[in-house]
């Protein structure tokens, strides 16, 4: 047995202070010497860890992280290290089940894939492709989501799919696309390594992305450390190391932004040359904002006016920033809007597209960003618009399919609607992958009543019972 360190007394590790290139540090759990390591990666987080399982006689019997991987140079989080030792767990499922006579019964791989097939073409012809529906995850592999994405697109032709990706970020990828017009996250890990300045915003990245904050501690340990600015309601273990800490009380996450978006402007602090060449819409903004003084953000937000200065006056003279966003943005009012302004934070300083400037609209789920990039849920693949007949006629072209077959005629069906659809009866089969809706949904009572409908065909895809 191996461990490197007790990751669950000691979370963040020793430190490896740094500027610019993070040294390696290779964490590993084991319990028995494996017989191969095979490559993979972490998914229990959205950090996305390079990581090696330890297997010996057919069995994982550790982790190791992976020092190559740019993403944690060998380190490894509490998820990472331990999270494993759920593939021994009883109610790990080995073999499909198939419910008959009331009662789930073990079945082949040929007899459970046989009857998906049967029942889908059955549907089809009965139904039309609009009677299969989709609801999926952020917890798969980036070649299952394309796979999946391409199984109910081109293969099925049903607009009936979106994700539990829904309820947790929904909002990163409507600010993306209105602010940038698509889905992709505009910064890299790397940046942190030189960022004069990190906003976290809602986001405890401390306990959430536990090895993304080792990179930062890192930073804070070595020469040229950071500024930290945190805005959360809470004094996380983030807030902890903040430079300044923005206080603010919950719901007022649009007037702060407004009130550090008008002191940046009014300093001269903005880079016209940027907004000008690059973006649209800025004497509008300039207009909304201005009314947001330190005085009434303070009256609002009770965050004091000084501190608020402390933050404006970071924010304005960084020559990189990073900024991090999660669910304190994502689930409060006006979420949207807010994760917005995160962006033009960026825009009108002209902080982004360069080394040391990032905007991370973070995920919750591990790979819910995977998700919307290979088109699992509403969105088609590789950012493309399903709005845009080019982007459909392009994707038809590579899947070798006409573009009618791609579902593209009207906005994609939302998660909710799509139970909606299975409760009146005209969604007839319902794939879920890697998600439990029965525990995870609003209206519990309504959603297990819909499961429950013995006229609709429920597939779970998942590892557990």
């Amino acid at each position: 047995m191996k461990q490197t360190r007790d990751s669950i007394a000691d979370i963040w590790g020793d430190r490896t202070p740094y500027f610019d290139q993070w040294p390696k540090r290779v964490d590993e759990h084991t319990i028995a010497e494996p017989d191969q390591w095979v490559q993979s990666s972490c998914v229990l987080c959205s950090n996305g860890c390079g990581m090696d399982i330890g297997v010996k006689d057919g069995q994982i019997v550790g982790v190791r992280g992976r020092a190559v991987d740019g993403v944690n140079h060998g380190r490894l989080g509490p998820k990472g290290l331990h999270g494993w030792v759920a593939n021994s767990s009883s109610d790990r499922l080995t073999q499909p089940l198939i419910r008959r006579h009331g009662q789930l019964e073990p079945a082949s791989w040929d007899e459970a894939m046989n009857l998906i097939v049967q029942r889908s073409q059955e549907i089809r012809e009965q139904h039309t492709s609009g009677a299969i529906g989709f609801y999926t995850t952020g917890q798969l592999f980036i070649e299952e989501y394309y796979t999946l994405g391409m199984i109910g697109k081109a293969g099925l032709s049903t607009p009936h799919m979106d994700g539990n990706t829904r309820l947790c970020t929904a909002t990163a990828a409507a600010a993306l696309k209105q602010t940038f017009g698509s889905d992709g996250q505009p910064g890299s890990y790397i940046d942190l390594d030189i960022a004069d300045a990190i906003l976290h915003f809602g986001h405890n990245i401390a306990s959430q992305q536990t090895v993304l904050w080792m990179r930062i501690l890192d930073r804070l340990a070595g020469p040229n450390p950071p500024k930290i600015i945190v805005i959360d309601p809470r004094q996380t273990f983030t807030a902890k190391k903040a430079d300044v800490h923005l206080a603010l009380k919950v719901g007022t996450n649009i007037p702060v932004m407004n009130g550090l978006l008008n002191l940046i402007i009014q300093a001269g602090q903005i880079d016209s040359a940027y907004i000008d060449a690059h973006t649209v819409g800025f004497e509008k903004l300039q207009q909304i904002v201005s009314k947001w003084t330190p005085s009434l953000v303070e009256e609002v937000s009770h965050v004091p006016a000084k501190q608020l200065y402390a933050a404006a006056e970071i924010l304005g003279t960084a020559r990189s920033l990073v900024s991090t966003v999660l669910q304190g943005v994502y689930q409060s009012m006006q979420a949207t809007a807010a994760a917005c302004q995160i962006n033009n934070l960026h825009l009108i300083r002209g902080l982004i597209g360069r080394r040391g400037c990032g905007i991370y609209q973070m995920n919750g789920q591990p790979t819910a960003q995977n998700n919307r990039e290979c088109g699992a849920d509403g969105d088609l693949p590789a950012f493309r618009n399903w709005d845009n007949p080019k982007h459909v006629e392009e994707l038809a072209k590579l899947w070798n399919v006409e573009p009618n077959v791609i579902p593209h005629w009207s906005p994609p069906t939302h998660a909710m609607q799509i139970f909606r659809y299975a409760e009146l009866g005209s969604i007839k089969m319902l794939w879920i992958c890697a998600t439990n809706p029965a525990v995870s949904m609003p209206e519990l009572s309504r959603i297990r009543r819909i499961l429950a409908k013995e006229d609709l065909i429920v597939i779970v895809q998942d590892a557990f019972m």
